[in-house]
C-alpha cells in the first residue's frame, strides 16, 4: 500500500492513524498538492490528498480510502455495523472533515503554512476569526457530547474518534489547545486519542519538523 501526501494534512493523518489501528502498514510518499508530479496526478487527478495505491487499485480522498480498507480489512471494526452507531460515526467524520478542519485551517494556514512554506505573512484577521468565532462553538459542542473518559461511539474506538482528534494536531502546531479548565472533556479526549500508537509517531515527527 502507498499513501501520497503528508501527515501535516489532517485528512492524511487520520488515514494513517486508521491504517495503524487496523494493524496494517503503508509506505508514505511525501507529496505537495500545490506542485503535483505526474505520478500523483494519475492517482489524484484533482490533486487531492491523501491519494492511495493498493496494487492496481487507486483512489483519493480519506473517506473513500477508509471505506475501501474497512471492506477489505474488517477487523478490528472501526466503522460499526449497527445502524445508529454507523450513522453517528459517519456524522462525526463529516463533522471533523467539513466543520472542524475548515475552522482549524484558518489558523493553520495563516500562522504556519504561509510563513513556513510560502514565505509570506498570513492573514491574521482570518486566523483570529477562526480562533475566536469558529472554534468556540465546536469546542462547546464536543464538551457536551464526549462521554467522561470515553469514546464518541459505543464506548470503544471508532473512526469517529480518529477523525475528530486529527485537526487538533494542527491547532497544537500554532499553540491553540483546548483549555482544560473550560473544556476538560475535549482536552482529555484529544490527549487520549493522540497518545495512541497509531497517532503518536506521526505527531512526534511533525513536532520535530515544526520546531526545527
Amino acid at each position: 500500500m502507498l499513501i501520497y501526501g503528508s501527515s501535516f494534512s489532517p485528512y492524511v493523518r487520520k488515514t494513517l492513524a486508521y491504517i495503524g489501528e487496523k494493524g496494517l502498514t503503508t509506505e508514505v510518499k511525501p507529496t505537495n498538492p500545490f506542485a503535483p508530479d505526474p505520478e500523483f496526478l494519475t492517482v489524484s487527478p484533482f490533486s487531492k490528498i491523501p491519494a492511495f495505491r493498493d496494487g492496481d487499485f487507486t483512489i483519493c480522498d480519506s473517506t473513500a480510502i477508509i471505506t475501501y480498507l474497512e471492506a477489505k480489512h474488517p477487523e478490528p471494526p472501526l466503522l460499526p455495523a449497527a445502524p445508529e452507531s454507523r450513522a453517528r460515526t459517519v456524522w462525526f467524520e463529516e463533522f471533523a472533515d467539513t466543520i472542524v478542519i475548515p475552522a482549524m485551517a484558518k489558523l493553520f494556514f495563516n500562522r504556519f503554512v504561509a510563513p513556513r512554506f510560502l514565505g509570506r505573512p498570513g492573514d491574521e484577521a482570518i486566523a483570529q476569526e477562526g480562533e475566536t468565532k469558529d472554534l468556540p462553538p465546536i469546542l462547546d459542542y464536543l464538551e457536551r457530547t464526549i462521554p467522561d473518559g470515553g469514546f464518541l461511539v459505543d464506548g470503544r474506538l471508532t473512526l469517529a474518534d480518529l477523525a475528530v482528534a486529527s485537526p487538533f494536531v494542527n491547532l497544537d502546531h500554532v499553540n491553540v489547545r483546548p483549555d482544560p479548565a473550560k473544556h476538560p472533556r475535549v482536552a482529555a479526549f484529544v490527549g487520549r486519542i493522540l497518545a495512541r500508537p497509531s497517532y503518536a509517531p506521526w505527531v512526534a515527527q511533525e513536532k520535530a519538523f515544526a520546531n526545527a
